[in-house]
This record gives C-alpha cells, structure tokens and sequence, in this order.
C-alpha cells in the first residue's frame, strides 16, 4: 500500500469516525452514566464490531448483504431494533436517588451517584457486548465500507495484509474518537449530579438512540 494512498484513508477515518451516529451517542451516554474509564469497555465493543465490518465487506460478504434482499433486510431490521431497543431501555431507566455532595473532593461518593439504578446498570461484559452489536448490526457501516474500502485496496498486493493495516488505522482513529465522546461526556456529567439531570440525560440519549434505530429502517439497499 502506497503511503499516499493509506493518509488519503486516515483522513477520511477521521470524517467519519467524528460524524456523528449510533456509537458516538452510545459513547456519550456510558460517558455519562459510567464515567470514561468505565466507558472504554464500550468503546472497546464498538471497534470490535467496527473491526467485523471491515473483514466482511474486505471479503466481500458485504457486497453478498448488498445484492441480497433478504440478507440486507435481516441486518437492516436487526440492527434498527437493536438500537430502538438500547433506546427505550435508557429512556425508561430511573437514575440513582439523588443525595447531596458534601465534599467536591469525594470522587468516589460522585461517582457512584453517577450511576444508573440497580438492575440498570451493565457490567464490564455487558458493555463491550452492547458497543459490539450496535456497530456490528449498522447497515449503514456496511454499506458505507463496501463503497469506500474497495478504493483503497491494490489487488496486486496482499489482501490480507492491506485489510490489517486498513483495519488498525480505522479502529485507532474511531477508538480515539469514541473516547473523546465519552470523556468530553464525563467531563459533562461534574455539571448534571441531580436527579433530574440524570432523568433527563436518559430521556435525551434514549430518544436519540431510537431516532437512529427508526432512521436505519429507512436505509435503501444499492441494486444491483
């Protein structure tokens, strides 16, 4: 891989890790109800699945969900209900009870009223998981990889080794990225410790996440 070619492609990882989507509301709203270290497990996910959408659409499974009807409805509706489902779940999630700071020096006492109730709140698994499958499910990235990646790959050199250089460099930018989302969200939530804060965090980022999901329904499939 030429270098020109490989900074023409790093560039464009960064136009459309920083455009905004379904992962940058997700690392916004863990950045927000975790913290941004506990929100790197996300942020993990996401390049797990982002990582899926590369190998598939470099193997040209991506353009086999393209040409195929149901293939591509299966992964569209899926994916929309996926994120509906994330969506409705948090704007329906009470925060914590509310309870006064004493001390701007307790970290630990904020951080724990940060948190979502009991029985709301997903571990270090659950979180990689949930970051997994809304990228892993997005249409969108799947379509998107299948029209951009194939203009960046030589086929007289080694597939493989280009789709892991390719690979890396979207995942490093992405990941940069998504834990920017979710620490400038951290960052944020210092200002937002009440309940209704918190309430309102949820009902904001829920309804985002089902917008999203309503929005992949509508996503055309390229004919062939």
């Amino acid at each position: 891989m030429q270098w020109h070619v490989w900074f023409t492609f790093f560039i464009a990882a960064w136009v459309i890790a920083i455009s905004p989507g379904s992962g940058a509301v997700l690392s916004m709203s863990h950045g927000l109800s975790y913290g941004w270290k506990r929100s790197s497990a996300t942020v993990f996910g996401l390049q797990l699945g982002l990582m899926l959408i590369l190998v598939v659409a470099g193997a040209g499974v991506g353009s086999l969900l393209i040409a195929s009807e149901a293939a591509f409805l299966t992964v569209k509706v899926v994916g929309a209900l996926y994120l509906m489902y994330l969506g409705i779940r948090q704007f329906l999630q009470k925060p914590s009870s509310s309870q006064a700071i004493n001390s701007a020096e307790n970290t630990l006492t904020a951080d724990k009223q940060l948190q979502p109730a009991k029985g709301g709140t997903l571990n270090w698994k659950q979180r990689v998981l949930t970051g997994f499958f809304t990228n892993a499910t997005n249409p969108k990235g799947i379509l998107f990889m299948v029209a951009v990646l194939p203009q960046f790959i030589d086929p007289n050199r080694s597939l493989l080794l280009q789709l892991l250089i390719l690979g890396v460099t979207m995942c490093a930018v992405d990941s940069m990225v998504m834990n920017g989302y979710a620490a400038s969200a951290s960052l944020l939530s210092r200002w937002l410790k009440s309940y209704k804060a918190q309430l309102w965090q949820n009902r904001i980022f829920g309804g985002l996440l089902v917008a999203i999901g309503a929005g992949l329904l509508t996503v055309k499939r390229v004919q062939a």
